[in-house]
Parts: structure tokens; sequence; C-alpha cells
């Protein structure tokens, strides 16, 4: 889990590594403390835990990635660190021997723990599993207000409930908005995919401030335009300078249909904040060039063989001779401090149970 709330956000996986007698890995930075987190979890019985501060620099001996740097200092560079805990997650699952991994966001609710159980049998076949997000919908500001303001808006499946094969994926998530799809993506187009099952998104106000519409306009452009592509019959080498002048045209005259529904549609006392923020999306979108969206692409496409030659070399870590457990040992080599409830290498631990029952561990 890539935490970032207080310790009382983690209830929910505390619940379900419970039923389910798997590991919970939670990243925690902002407001969300490692040892408060491990308390909390060790509230229930039954599973192990390993809760870690997210470092504020970047994690020593994990590849320096080209879509992390490209966009500088500049409005388009995204400020969270939720892609880089995730890739923090999948690199301790590949040297913890994890097989089966779930990504679960700490506002998401899983209300049937086996829906966990049949998104991992899916994964022989497939690269990436999600759960069917209801309650509020999983979308970007735009496409909430396109929702909402009577046009037909699909979601797609994402980090906040995902399972992925652990032992074999080679993708990451880059520092952008819609990370989730990036990881879902191969060479020239989706990946094997599934969907089952069905998780709960707690609620937001997706307009309370611009600001969350200026931070995803980038990443909404570039998987929306990619994903535009694939529908159109296209592969993503096909996303040249010329695809994304015409896109990023056919993005502000969506956003502008858009507002002209707010101002006929948007119940009283709506209408400005949806506006303020669609305003903030177009604003954004006006300094994005067609040249920043290739080069990102391309970017991209270098990290994921960067990332790839990474995984490749990585292998399980043993304990060590001098009483260290694995989680100590991979905390050694990547620079941080885990708090754990037991030591992982236990023949008796959730995980090692888990593996021998088929039952995978959740990780985020």
């Amino acid at each position: 889990m890539p935490s970032a709330r207080r310790a009382a956000a983690l209830t929910e996986a505390g619940r379900l590594a419970e039923q389910l007698g798997c590991a919970v890995l939670v990243l925690c930075s902002k407001h969300s403390d490692a040892a408060k987190a491990a308390a909390r979890l060790s509230l229930r019985p039954g599973f192990d835990i390993i809760a870690v501060d997210f470092p504020d620099t970047r994690i020593a001996r994990l590849p320096a990635l080209e879509t992390s740097t490209i966009l500088g200092e500049s409005k388009l560079k995204r400020r969270t660190d939720t892609s880089a805990k995730r890739n923090l997650g999948l690199v301790l699952a590949r040297v913890l021997g994890w097989k089966r991994v779930v990504f679960l966001d700490d506002d998401i609710e899983v209300p049937d723990a086996t829906d966990l159980e049949r998104a991992v049998a899916l994964l022989d076949s497939r690269d990436g599993v999600g759960l069917h997000i209801t309650g509020f919908p999983d979308n970007s500001v735009v496409c909430h207000a396109n929702r909402e303001t009577g046009a037909a808006q699909d979601t797609f499946i994402g980090g906040g409930a995902l399972a992925v094969p652990a032992d074999r994926i080679d993708s990451f998530f880059p520092e952008i908005y819609n990370e989730d799809w990036f990881f879902l993506l191969g060479k020239t187009m989706l990946r094997p995919v599934g969907q089952v099952g069905v998780a709960r998104q707690q609620p937001y106000d997706p307009y309370a401030s611009p600001d969350r519409a200026r931070r995803e306009e980038f990443g909404d452009v570039l998987a929306e335009g990619l994903f535009a592509l694939f529908d159109e019959g296209g592969k993503i080498g096909d996303a040249d300078v010329g695809y994304w002048t015409r896109f990023l045209a056919a993005r502000l005259a969506l956003i502008t249909e858009i507002k002209g529904r707010v101002r006929e549609k948007a119940p009283a006392g709506k209408a400005a904040p949806m506006l303020e923020s669609l305003t903030a999306s177009s604003g954004r979108l006006l300094i994005i060039e067609p040249e920043q969206c290739f080069a990102y692409i391309q970017a991209w496409q270098r990290d994921r063989e960067r990332w790839r030659a990474y995984m490749a070399g990585l292998s399980p870590i043993r304990a060590t001779a001098y009483g260290k457990s694995a989680i100590e040992v991979a905390a050694d080599r990547f620079g941080f401090e885990p708090i754990t409830r037991p030591a992982l290498d236990s023949p008796r631990s959730a995980p090692a149970r888990a593996v021998r029952q088929g039952v995978r561990a959740a990780v985020g």
C-alpha cells in the first residue's frame, strides 16, 4: 500500500490480510508513519507486516529513470511519490520471492476478500488484473465533469486495486498521472489484462481545488491520447508529433464542450467549482507542446528497457548466516529501515503459508 493518510486508513488492509493470511507491505509518507501503521495493523493477528517510512530522496540502487527528470522543474512535473512507492514494492516483491502481489490504495475497500484471490488466479495468462471500482468513479477531473454533464464516460482498471505477477512483470510506474495505465502498456499497445471482482472507492470532491486538474492534465493527455490511438487501430509508435498536435486540439475542444454543458446542466452551486477546475485543465493544456508529448513517450520507452534489464538482474534474497532476515538484507541494500511482524523467513510466517496454499501477498 502506498500510504499517505493516517494509520486509521489501514483498517481495510488489515481486515483483508487477516482473512487471506497474506503479508502487508505499507510504504508511508506525508500523514502516514511506519510505526503507527505497524501498530494499527498489529491490532489484527495472523499476517506479516512490513512498514517503511519512504525516504525523501531517491531509493538507493534503483535505476535512474529519464521520465523522472525529463520535465525538469516545469509545471508539468508531477510532485507525488506514489509511483516511486509502487516501484519499490515491485522490487521488494521480487527480492523477497513473492510471486503474486496486489496493489491496494488506502482509500479502497474490497467487500469480498476472495475477489483478490480470484484476481491473482488469472495472472498466469495476464500481466495485470484489476477489480471493478464501484462507488465513486476512478476518473480524472475532466472525465468526472464529462460524466456529470451527461456524456458517456468509461473507467479502466488501475493501481488502486490491481493484481500483478511480481515474479515476471517487467514494467514500472512512471512519475506521471495515470502511471498505472502506463504500467499496463507494452512496447506497442496494451498488455494482456483482465478485470474481476469489486472494489469500492471512497468518495472525494474532484473540484475542491483546481490544482488537482492542473496536476492531472499532462498525464491525462498522454494516457487518453494513447488509448484513443488504440481505439483507432494504431500503436504507440504511431504517436508522432503530428498525432499529438491533433490530439491536443481535440482535447481542448472536448474541455470547451464540457464547459458549455456545465453552464447548461450542472446542479446549482456546483457549476462554479466545476468551471474553475476545467479552466485550470485547459490552462495547463495550453502550455503542453506536441514535441513534449512525443519526447516523453520516447523517454518512457527507453525507461522500459532500463527497468526490464534491472528487474531481470534481481533474484530472491535468502536469510543470512548472521541472523538477518530477507527483508533486513533488502533494507540494507536499498537504504531504509523496516518495522516488521514477525520475521518473514520464519517457516510459520504468513508468506510461507501463502506460497504453499496459493494465496498471494498484498503489496503497495
